[in-house]
């Protein structure tokens, strides 16, 4: 079998033949393809960027308008036609300022009396139903100053962006929806408006009620329904909206985390003043245990200690520099390859030496003594 040598091809040949194949696979990272962060999601929260449907606090602002007006109709009707029944019978011929005031201060007391606890409860349900879709998020962004809002071109942008045409379309379907609904319903009742000129006032007007209530629920069954379509549209909206490019992700990830190499540096640096700290530790050392080049670990015993203590170690160039450090304060070198091995191994720096180490640590130390007071240790 021949070996045929072959030499690098000229670059025009990848540049000719392989260039639009390798554009194939390249991502540009702009199609916002990522799940939003939690990041995402809560920056955009304190913008006040939300999902929420309007549709559902219609539907239920009109439910409870009506439900209050059906509850209190009574009252209200009552109220209305005894005051209106005041003025035509108290009102002199001659009016003057003072009937003028007394006249609008009772319109304005029957208003208190009638519209005012409707509208409280309309304000607090609307209240209540937007808390429920987006909690308490109270922030003053939406309402800064923003040159861009007053740029026509971005105004027809809104106009006629994909969000305008969906509203669009909803606001032509709920007007179909209804208007449907309304016809089949009210065709029937219609024919029967002429027999209410038979009837008393109050009759009519009961009658007319109850049509106007029965319809208006109905209307507000049909609402509910499209409200919580909408609202499952807003969440998925406000969702796709907030989706990332592979690259926001990466840049937000190293805005969280750091970046690599500026934590890479944070923490070189960390090692150094880590090991300068555990240098200026090794010349209080009583002995050094090395093994003899890999391994090197420093012993401190004083009275009073429970056991020696691991005051400096380092394998291969720290201990070679822990052993230069501990020649030139004076300390005790002593090769123990297996003391070594396992004091690097099992202990920690600012740690006592286990008991299993007791015995080969303590003939380390009385070596290292007798080194020290020959004539103390002698015999």
């Amino acid at each position: 079998m021949r070996c045929t040598e072959t030499s690098t091809p000229p670059s025009e040949f990848y540049d000719n033949r392989f260039l639009f194949d390798l554009q194939l696979f390249a991502d540009d990272g702009g199609e916002k393809t990522e799940e939003p962060t939690a990041k995402k999601k809560s920056d955009a929260r304190n913008k006040g960027q939300v999902a929420k449907s309007q549709e559902l606090n219609a539907a239920f602002v009109l439910f409870i308008g009506f439900w209050a007006m059906k509850i209190l109709g009574s009252t209200i009707y009552r109220e209305i036609a005894e005051y209106t029944a005041y003025i035509f019978g108290h009102l002199n011929t001659t009016v003057d300022t003072e009937t003028v005031l007394r006249i609008f201060l009772g319109i304005v007391m029957i208003l208190l009396k009638t519209a005012f606890p409707i509208m409280v409860a309309i304000m607090l349900v609307g209240l209540a139903i937007n808390l429920v879709q987006v909690g308490w998020n109270f922030t003053t962004e939406p309402l800064g100053f923003d040159l861009d809002k007053l740029n026509p071109i971005n105004g027809f942008g809104r106009i006629f962006s994909k969000r305008s045409l969906v509203e669009l379309i909803k606001s032509l379907f709920k007007i179909l929806i209804i208007g449907l609904f309304l016809y089949e319903n009210l065709k029937d009742e219609i024919l029967q408006m002429p027999k209410l000129l038979y009837l008393e006032l109050g009759a009519s007007m009961t009658t007319i009620a109850d049509i106007i209530f029965m319809m208006a629920f109905k209307i507000c069954a049909i609402f509910f329904a499209l409200a919580i379509l909408d609202y499952m549209y807003q969440k998925w909206d406000h969702n796709e909206q907030l989706k990332m490019t592979k690259q926001e992700v990466k840049e937000e990830f190293k805005q969280m985390e750091g970046d690599p190499q500026i934590k890479g540096k944070i923490k070189q640096k960390q090692r150094e003043m880590a090991m300068s700290r555990m240098m200026r530790e090794v010349p209080k050392a009583d002995v050094i245990v090395t093994n003899p080049t890999h391994f090197a670990v420093a012993l401190r015993y004083a009275e009073g200690m429970r056991a020696p203590e691991v005051i400096a170690k380092g394998q291969d160039y720290v201990a070679l520099k822990i052993k230069d450090v501990a020649r030139e304060a004076g300390v005790v070198i002593v090769e123990n390859k297996p003391l070594a091995r396992a004091l690097f191994a099992s202990v920690e720096i600012g740690e006592t030496v286990p008991p299993e180490l007791y015995k080969a640590v303590a003939e380390v130390l009385a070596y290292v003594y007798h080194l020290k007071h020959p004539y103390r240790y002698a015999g």
